[in-house]
């Protein structure tokens, strides 16, 4: 009797699958994929006093785009378990954020460069003539839409509720 060979592929893969259905962590937080929420010595979290989790190092103090990559980081996350596509989840966790990135934004036209956002330059990324401001927009851009997929590829939580505002 000789054994069909063509069958041992697909008998295999299903007999893996089968196996990894007894490890059901759908509902579990995967494994290195979220990150972790920086929070208050009281333990609420807020973005008015942040200090680093025991795993991660904190922002360099001169780093302007922190407070807008925690605003981004908390709402993504939040608005995450949204039906929407992630793009459109994006893009509204961007819009709670608006202060966060003009705030960015003046620090980055009141230090002193000569021209300001009018200072053009060909982009590092694609080559195509950007400036300081549309970078930082398409920074917060980006920045939103890989939280809102990290947050639905790790099945991460929303941050703790604070009574603080946004």
């Amino acid at each position: 009797m000789t054994l069909d060979r063509s069958f041992l592929l697909p008998a295999a893969a299903l007999a893996v699958l089968a196996l990894a259905g007894c490890n059901d962590n759908r509902g579990a937080a995967a494994s290195g994929v979220c990150k972790p929420f920086t929070t208050t010595a009281n333990g609420s979290a807020t973005n008015a006093t942040l200090t680093a989790p025991a795993n991660a190092l904190p922002p360099a103090p001169t780093d302007a785009s922190a407070p807008l990559d925690d605003c981004l980081h908390r709402w993504a996350y939040t608005l995450a378990a949204s039906s929407d596509p992630a793009n459109v989840v994006g893009e509204a966790a961007l819009a709670a954020c608006t202060d966060q990135l003009s705030a960015w934004n003046r620090q980055g036209l009141s230090n002193g460069t000569e021209g300001g956002a009018s200072v053009e330059a060909p982009s590092l990324i694609n080559g195509e003539t950007t400036n300081p401001l549309a970078e930082h927009y398409a920074f917060a851009q980006g920045r939103a839409l890989f939280y809102v997929v990290q947050a639905r590829a790790g099945h991460c939580s929303a941050p703790p509720a604070t009574t603080t505002s946004r």
